[in-house]
């Protein structure tokens, strides 16, 4: 090599040396909601007087993938979440207790349903954006 293209080429390497390397962030994903629309009406209870449900639900996941399946599992997790509502008593349903009782319950059977058709839970909450008994 010639004096200069040495020269140049000692100094190249001295500052790539002495350029601190950075270290790479982990990328935490931001929690995304799936609302499930439409609302879940249906009756509730038995006996002779009918009693209605309605509840809202959104599922919070935290993967920008899980997004995209939980929307593809939608009819499934519906007919589980219905199947549940349906069991449902309106005096179950009368206390905070309940409430998070049953939040918690539908939590599990919307995690199931993914665990068998994706093989991981994907949600990481659900939530009551309404519930109303009547």
């Amino acid at each position: 090599m010639h004096r200069p293209t040495r020269l140049l080429f000692a100094l190249l390497c001295l500052v790539a040396l002495s350029t601190p390397l950075k270290a790479e962030e982990p990328v935490t994903a931001e929690p995304q909601y799936v609302e499930l629309k439409p609302a879940f009406v249906g009756t509730i209870g038995p006996g002779p007087k009918i009693q209605y449900l309605k509840v809202d639900v959104a599922l919070r996941v935290n993967q920008p993938a899980a997004v995209a399946k939980v929307q593809y599992h939608d009819p499934l997790i519906r007919n589980a979440l219905v199947g549940l509502f349906a069991r449902q008593s309106r005096e179950a349903l009368a206390t905070l207790e309940g409430k998070e009782q049953l939040r918690a319950e539908a939590l599990a059977a919307v995690r199931t349903v993914l665990e068998e058709e994706e093989g991981e839970p994907l949600v990481d909450d659900l939530l009551f954006t309404n519930l109303i008994t009547q």
